[in-house]
């Protein structure tokens, strides 16, 4: 077996010298294109010609031409020879990641911090065909509606495997020109005479927590306006409208811009949402899934 496969290998190489030679229009300059002396060259002609039993080139000392014979070889060469660098290229083509990737992430989220990194994640990998869809509804990986999706807080049991992306802290912030109408809160109990945004997905009484003296406690807040998102929130407390608690992550541009500052900070009780990609993993998991996760966690480090 060993021998065949050898012998086609050799057949191989020696129809890439014929059609070089033909190329080049002579066996020195099919040598020097192949690294090979002129005379390797003239051999491996010989030996197909002898195998064949047939000629293939007429040769004088100025030209090279081909026989009937060796016009039906040189197609024949190029057409083996141009299929098994198809077949090859196929081969390779699979260790590479490619295929449609369909990601699923929060609406604010996505678009502040996913979204602005695919330009790059595109370019590391050109044969993935990115399919993202932002939404605050939570799809089902398991039955095969996304095959990445990230998520905050805790997790529901599942055979999924989440890799853990980063955490987000959470701030609570106001406009300057907030601020200078109403006056800076010192102490948390001075938000009752504040104008508080809040998220409106809690069912509960809203609260925002807090610590004092290493002891956390909870406070009643009131406002005006309720939103769906952080982003929404932050969008709102830097208009001037109220203040606002919500994720670092969704107000990181503002607060840089001095379009928001954060308040309370003493009292922050530090607590954060871990963010995790959820998808279903195993031996099997494709390339184009598992090099994504892995560019998420190296690019994503929230605090």
């Amino acid at each position: 077996m060993d021998a065949k496969m050898d012998g086609s290998a050799d057949r191989a190489r020696a129809m890439e010298v014929f059609a070089a030679v033909v190329a080049e229009g002579s066996f020195s300059a099919a040598g020097r294109r192949l690294g090979l002396t002129p005379s390797a060259v003239s051999r491996t002609v010989d030996r197909i010609e002898a195998r064949l039993g047939v000629r293939l080139l007429l040769r004088s000392t100025r030209a090279l031409a081909l026989t009937a014979e060796g016009d039906a070889y040189l197609r024949a060469a190029r057409r083996i020879l141009a299929d098994l660098d198809d077949s090859e290229q196929a081969i390779a083509d699979q260790g590479a990641p490619r295929g449609r990737l369909r990601i699923s992430a929060a609406q604010a989220h996505g678009r502040l911090c996913i979204v602005p990194r695919l330009g790059e994640f595109a370019r590391l990998y050109p044969h993935i065909l990115v399919d993202i869809s932002l939404s605050d509804r939570l799809v089902d990986v398991a039955a095969g509606q996304a095959d990445v999706a990230v998520r905050f807080g805790p997790l529901a049991d599942s055979l999924l495997t989440a890799r853990k992306l980063g955490e987000n802290g959470r701030v609570i912030v106001a406009s300057p020109d907030y601020l200078a109408r109403h006056g800076t809160p010192q102490v948390p109990e001075e938000l009752h005479a504040h104008n508080c945004l809040n998220f409106n997905f809690r069912r509960a009484e809203p609260v925002w927590p807090f610590r004092r003296d290493g002891r956390d406690f909870a406070l009643s807040v009131r406002g005006n306006i309720e939103a769906n998102n952080g982003e929404t929130l932050g969008q709102l407390a830097a208009a001037g409208v109220g203040i606002a608690r919500v994720g670092a992550f969704s107000v990181v541009d503002d607060l840089a811009a001095g379009r928001l500052v954060p308040i309370l900070e003493t009292y922050n009780p530090g607590d954060v949402e871990a963010i995790h990609a959820v998808f279903a993993g195993g031996a099997n998991t494709p390339a184009r899934v598992r090099v994504f996760v892995d560019f998420l966690a190296e690019r994503l480090g929230l605090k």
